[in-house]
């Protein structure tokens, strides 16, 4: 294990073809603070920069139960506009290559718009996850109003949004808003699982997929034609095919 830093909010494993990112904030159940954030948007510029997949986790049994009421309770309305939050999860949502959460435990109102940012999410059978913002006096805005509705379907979102029902494992499961099961000592190899297949396929041929599967509706099917132009000039394509080919004919 390289690169961790223990007292961080963010603990940071690098390998070749992916990064595991541990939210970090234990006596506080991960609650999600500004330097959070922070910590997120230098991830973010990274994995930017150098494309590998992401895997984001929480410690001490839970991934995250919200965003820090601390400092939500002293924020305004500048703030607000500011979309502190939201502006970090649209980056991690945004990534090049895939993100996977491994969710263990509450993800709950800004711990939910995290995960529900990633593309795959894996959980323990202890999962609770909602978004209880209205009971607080204000609303889930870092995502979960446009992402929300696209993972369970409008009825489960609308009614999740505004009576702040949590989830258990079985339900989430259910409603697809996770994909499995797994129990928490096993979750994250579970994680390592998926990043496997994930990176034994063509890397370039893994970014367009998902920048394409996230496109608006309206930019199909331009933008998957323009993706699949790309793919068939690459050399890649050419080299795996080949030897398909020649592992058929053997």
């Amino acid at each position: 294990m390289a690169d961790v830093v223990n007292d961080q909010p963010l603990l940071i494993e690098r390998r070749a073809d992916r990064v595991i990112a541990t939210l970090n904030r234990p006596a506080v159940r991960n609650a999600i603070d500004q330097h959070t954030i922070d910590a997120l948007h230098a991830l973010c510029v990274e994995l930017e920069v150098s494309p590998r997949i992401l895997i984001i986790t929480g410690a001490g049994g839970v991934f995250a139960s919200g965003a820090d009421i601390r400092q939500l309770r002293d924020r305004r309305a500048d703030d607000a506009r500011r979309g502190i939050n939201a502006t970090a999860f649209i980056r991690v949502h945004e990534l090049p290559a895939p993100v996977i959460a491994a969710i263990d435990g509450w993800a709950l109102g800004g711990g939910a718009e995290l995960a529900y940012a990633a593309d795959i999410r894996i959980a323990s059978p202890t999962l609770k996850i909602g978004n209880p913002e209205t009971g607080l006096g204000i609303i889930a805005a870092a995502g979960a109003s446009w992402r929300l509705p696209r993972i369970v379907g409008e009825p489960l979102a609308i009614e999740m949004l505004l009576t702040g029902r949590v989830l258990d494992a079985d339900e989430a499961l259910a409603a697809g808003l996770v994909t499995a099961l797994h129990p928490a000592d096993t979750l994250l190899d579970a994680a390592h699982a998926i990043a496997d297949r994930i990176a034994a396929n063509d890397p370039l041929a893994t970014r367009l997929t998902k920048r394409v599967f996230h496109a608006p509706r309206a930019e199909h099917p331009a933008i998957d034609a323009e993706a699949q132009a790309v793919l068939f000039e690459s050399p890649e394509k050419t080299r795996r095919m080949t030897e398909f080919l020649e592992r058929k004919n053997q």
